[in-house]
């Protein structure tokens, strides 16, 4: 499974506006519903925010993958969103994050849903990609990074 088989353009925000963990699950759970208007905001926001209660999705180094399965849903859907200044995210490490891909998988999916997780934790152990990332200025200047990083693989 590559990354670009559940993110597209349209769902990369170059500058998230927020500044707090919580308005950043909003935001991202907002943007993949208008990616994918099949999807309920309150539904995604509720998964999200139920798996972050779990434990934080912040692994480290600017990073965190928030996610989570979704009745209804057919396929793995994705966002991915980069914050300049970077969040409290209850990082593993402490430190800000900075880049985010938010998941939604199919309830039955476990098999899919691991994958993109494995996917993204691969791509994004390499810190060179992760600044390559920050360096992108637009949406299709991010994805365009994404792509190109996803087909070496």
């Amino acid at each position: 499974m590559k990354v670009t088989d559940f993110l597209t353009v349209q769902s990369v925000i170059p500058a998230l506006k927020s500044r707090e963990k919580n308005a950043v699950l909003e935001e991202m759970a907002h943007w993949l519903v208008s990616s994918h208007p099949q999807l309920e905001r309150s539904r995604v926001l509720a998964v999200l925010q139920e798996r972050e209660k779990i434990s934080t999705t912040a692994i480290g180094e600017g990073v965190a993958i928030p996610h989570g399965k979704l009745a209804g849903v057919d396929r793995v859907l994705g966002a991915f969103a980069r914050s300049a200044e970077g969040v409290d995210f209850a990082s593993l490490d402490g430190e800000p994050t900075h880049l985010f891909f938010a998941l939604i998988a199919p309830e039955n999916a476990a098999a899919d849903h691991l994958k993109a997780l494995a996917r993204i934790s691969r791509l994004l152990k390499d810190e060179a990609f992760r600044s390559r990332l920050m360096g992108g200025e637009t949406a299709a200047d991010l994805y365009s990074i994404i792509a190109e990083e996803d087909e070496k693989f």
